[in-house]
């Protein structure tokens, strides 16, 4: 086996460069035919100023370029901003071009050859480490990934973009056909002209924001457009290699990786997920997967033409066509009565489509697949073993994976929202007077008596608050949900800013009022929600074990557990936890909560599942889907793992469907060897010792005392944050239906994190993605013999070696050059220059002592392709953020006296740029 590493592709980009350069000279094209000659010109000039001020810091190049900038008047201005920021989605889209080019290239290659983190090397790695059949089908029926697609506004590029970046993405891919003739690579061309053209004049930015059914139908759009076709395929995949390694064993790989959704689900902070919405979008979701169904049913009927006169088929078949013919008008029977399994399929057709409708329709998506089953059973019967028809194989997949609720959707609401409603309706009954001041012992012994009592709480004849029957509503709907759509279209119910054991078990007591917890009248629980912690600030992740083990004592409890094939779900929230203590604080914060709870519930038989909270960019936990799940305690991973995919992160990995494949192959086949522990990431895993856990409890304390010096204890930081930052000017961006702050505050700890990276990464210093890390490493290093310690758990230990990879790939992103601009819209300049000379100096720390844990000359050495597409992208951003700063001064200026709505306009194109550019936003 042969796999290849990234230094011996760096000659394989001249295919990129090549894709960047035409598609710039398509935009220069359409840039004079829409401006002229002179937008061209401009642009140009700024673009070879920006260049060559990053050649020579020279102070006269500076000023040319801030009087080119300053000289531009609308409309010319507002042109040249959107050349930038449409250069940059050409760009991202030839980069993702690139991608699936160098996948078919290894696909093309001799079989020893293979992309590392493809399926195929994974099981190679496997068989040559001599893990054996048996422990591999061990292994696969308790490994679970699940990737939960949320709304976070993160996604500024509208979809209809997206639907031109799709359309110019695969006809840029169809140019690397090697067969083209001369007349097809000229209508090609063409084509990807008026494509470009489309795309400068179509508008990209939104003029309202969009509701939650927005939100619902984008998410959809990715189950639509790849996923109902990839995660089959990725099952079947791993089920070819392994029968091509392991040839003595049948394979049938079990259903491990699945996908979810919070989109209509998330209540927290977002009065806009009513019960409605909820009901609406479940029923949003079933219309796909029944249309995706009829899809593939549609195609089948058009393959399975065999007929009695030539085959024998199972009596089984037969009797069922018999049975269920009658739901058949004339005109919609099979005319051809022996080609039995068009008739078949025309009266699954027909159930299909009275779904939900009648009684006559399938009543669940168990019944769909029996009747797959039995055409799989009377196919076998005539066909070669070796030759299943992989059509049918791949519904089947599908309907397992996809059921008919397609997503299960998580509910997720805040603790505070549970709380008052519960005070209400104890003070109701005369139970407590006032629930909410009572100590958290109380709270347990009276939520305990009443899980215990099979009587209802709540009154029909009582007039509760508009919030408390909102609340009541919303677990009437699961109840409801899970009748009409199945058990598994709402499964887990979110607790947001879980403080106490009460917080988990006030949600039980409402899911008893609806009846989904029921105490029967010999003992017996009946449980079907999983109540899930989100533990999110640092308080939270270190109060986290003790509040999990205080459920566990609980015999109540552990019979709800039971009912959960003694799973206990818990969240991890990266956000807030970054936001509130530093990123390198956070990190080993969230560590070591998985480490100090798995070990407390092994103690209970207590298996657990780590829902990670983690947003798209560096500063909330962002980074590649495999090295997330690499960067966990390896003994955390068995029962599953479940990964929030945010925002831009969906465009970006779920709109192609080989960039999807490849994403998810990735993650699949890491998740596969580090459960194994047979890859050398595994193993390392497993000598963390306990030196480098008291080390990094050392570099967590000193790095979290100056985070929050900075941003917490300097009375003129959050002034500064606000004023030399885009965030005034987010809001107007319409990318969500939740609202930047809770409870509309203006304090910073009710500033939603996603705002919060936003803002910093707009103004080039990404301040969230590494602030206050270098302190923290350098404390320590600076002590004789330190530096090869932390150079060794650099090399040794999958945890640490990733947190400074993602250290170093934000410090290559954050550009201090272009962050200065911003210092200039602090109205108190003597605080902006010592609030920057701060980050300036830290910025530089952190610099210094990670590459010299790394060994490197240079960040991002060990990963050339990253680091020269920063560099390359880096003079096109500049002009960008120049023109920001311009812009939202004079905007800033203007709306002391009044709104200027094209300086709000111009503002919010730089922003999309920037985000284009960075290829990061919140």
């Amino acid at each position: 086996m042969i796999i290849l590493d990234s230094k011996e592709k760096q000659d394989n980009n001249i295919a990129l460069r090549r894709d960047v350069k035409f598609l710039g000279h398509l935009l220069g094209d359409v840039l004079v035919h829409q401006g002229g000659r002179p937008l061209l010109d401009k642009v140009e000039r700024i673009r070879e100023v920006a260049k060559s001020l990053r050649e020579n810091s020279d102070n006269s190049v500076y000023k040319e370029l801030k009087d080119e900038i300053a000289s531009l008047e609308q409309p010319m201005r507002e042109q040249v901003i959107r050349a930038f920021a449409v250069y940059f989605h050409l760009v991202n889209i030839a980069e993702q071009n690139h991608r699936i080019r160098r996948r078919r290239e290894y696909q093309h290659q001799d079989e020893s050859v293979m992309q590392p983190g493809s399926l195929e090397s994974a099981v190679t790695s496997l068989k040559k480490n001599g893990i054996s059949p048996d422990v591999i089908e061990g292994l696969l029926e308790t490994l679970s990934l699940e990737l939960i697609i949320t709304a976070h506004p993160t996604e500024a590029t509208r979809r209809s973009v997206l639907g031109i970046h799709k359309r110019i993405a695969n006809l840029l891919n169809r140019m690397d056909h090697p067969v083209l003739t001369r007349r097809e690579r000229e209508d090609l061309e063409e084509r990807l002209f008026n494509e470009v053209m489309i795309l400068w004049q179509t508008d990209e930015l939104r003029d309202r924001k969009p509701t939650v059914m927005d939100e619902v139908s984008n998410g959809l759009y990715y189950f639509d457009e790849t996923l109902f076709e990839v995660l089959p395929q990725i099952h079947q995949e791993l089920e070819n290699c392994l029968q091509e390694n392991y040839p003595e064993v049948d394979w049938q790989v079990p259903n491990f990786l699945r996908f979810g959704s919070w989109i209509g689900g998330d209540r927290d902070g977002n009065p806009n997920v009513t019960p409605k919405v909820t009901w609406q979008t479940l029923n949003k979701q079933r219309k796909l997967a029944l249309r995706k169904y009829k899809q593939s049913l549609t195609q089948l009927l058009k393959v399975l033409s065999q007929s009695t006169k030539r085959v024998t088929v199972t009596d089984e078949l037969l009797d069922s066509i018999k049975t269920d013919i009658s739901i058949l008008s004339e005109n919609e029977r099979w005319k051809v009565e022996h080609e039995v399994y068009r008739c078949k399929i025309s009266i699954m057709l027909k159930k299909l489509e009275l779904v939900g409708k009648n009684e006559l329709g399938y009543q669940n998506s168990g019944e769909f697949l029996q009747d797959l089953f039995l055409i799989q059973r009377s196919l076998q019967s005539h066909q070669p073993k070796e030759y299943t028809l992989k059509n049918l194989r791949k519904i089947i997949r599908q309907v397992e994976l996809f059921g008919f609720h397609l997503a299960t959707l998580d509910i997720r609401n805040h603790s505070g929202e549970h709380e008052a409603a519960i005070k209400e309706l104890l003070h109701s009954v005369n139970l407590a007077e006032d629930y909410s001041s009572l100590p958290e012992k109380e709270k347990v012994r009276i939520l305990g008596e009443i899980l215990q009592d099979p009587r209802p709480l709540v009154s029909f004849v009582e007039d509760y608050s508009e919030e408390t029957k909102g609340i009541l509503q919303v677990f009437q709907t699961i109840c409801n949900a899970h009748k009409e759509f199945g058990e598994r279209s709402i499964e887990v119910y979110l607790v947001s800013m879980t403080k106490s054991a009460s917080d988990l078990l006030e949600v039980l007591v409402l899911a008893k009022e609806a009846g989904i917890y029921r105490l029967h009248a010999d003992g017996q629980i009946e449980s079907k929600l999983n109540v899930a912690p989100l533990l999110e600030t640092i308080d939270d992740l270190t109060a986290g074990p003790h509040i999990m083990e205080q459920l566990f004592q609980l015999e109540f409890y552990r019979k709800h557990l039971a009912e959960q094939d003694n799973l206990q779900e818990v969240m991890l929230g990266y956000s807030d936890g970054s936001k509130d203590g530093g990123t390198l604080t956070a990190n080993w914060k969230l560590y070591k909560a998985q480490q100090e709870i798995h070990d407390m519930a092994k103690k209970y038989n207590v298996r657990l599942k780590f829902f990670h909270g983690r947003g798209g960019s560096l500063g909330r936990g962002g980074g590649p889907l495999n090295r997330s799940i690499l960067s966990q305690p390896a003994e955390t991973l068995g029962d599953g793992v479940k990964i929030t995919e945010q925002g831009e992160v969906l465009s970006s990995r779920y709109s192609l469907y080989e960039i999807a494949y490849r994403s998810l192959e990735q993650a699949a086949s890491t998740l596969l060897t580090a459960a194994a522990k047979v890859s050398s990431e595994a193993e390392q895993s497993n000598i963390r010792t306990k030196e480098w856990e008291e080390i990094m409890d050392k570099v967590s304390a000193d790095s979290l005392m100056k985070y929050q010096t900075l941003v917490f204890n300097d009375e003129d930081f959050l002034t500064y944050f606000k004023q030399a930052t885009p965030l005034p000017e987010l809001g107007a961006l319409n990318i969500g239906s939740r609202p930047m702050s809770r409870k509309g505050s203006t304090r910073f700890e009710d500033l939603r994190a996603i705002p919060w990276v936003f803002a910093w990464t707009q103004s080039r210093q990404l301040l969230p993605a590494w602030y206050a890390a270098g302190t923290g490493l350098q404390s320590f290093a600076k002590h004789d013999g330190n530096l090869p310690l932390l150079q060794r758990m650099y090399e040794n230990w999958p945890f640490f070696h990733s947190t400074i990879d993602n250290l170093q790939m934000a410090l290559m992103k954050a550009d201090l050059l272009a962050a200065k601009e911003y210092i200039a819209m602090v109205k108190d300049q003597e605080v902006a220059q010592r609030i920057f000379t701060e980050i300036e100096t830290e910025y530089n720390r952190t610099k210094d002592i990670i590459l010299q844990i790394t060994e490197q000359k240079d960040l991002m050495d060990h990963i050339p392709n990253i680091k020269a597409s920063v560099r390359l992208r880096n003079p096109y951003v500049d002009p960008l953020s120049f023109f920001q700063v311009e812009v939202i001064s004079k905007l800033r200026e203007a709306n002391e006296n009044l709104p200027n709505e094209e300086l709000l306009r111009e503002a919010l194109l730089t922003i999309n740029g920037i985000a284009a550019g960075l290829r990061n936003t919140g």
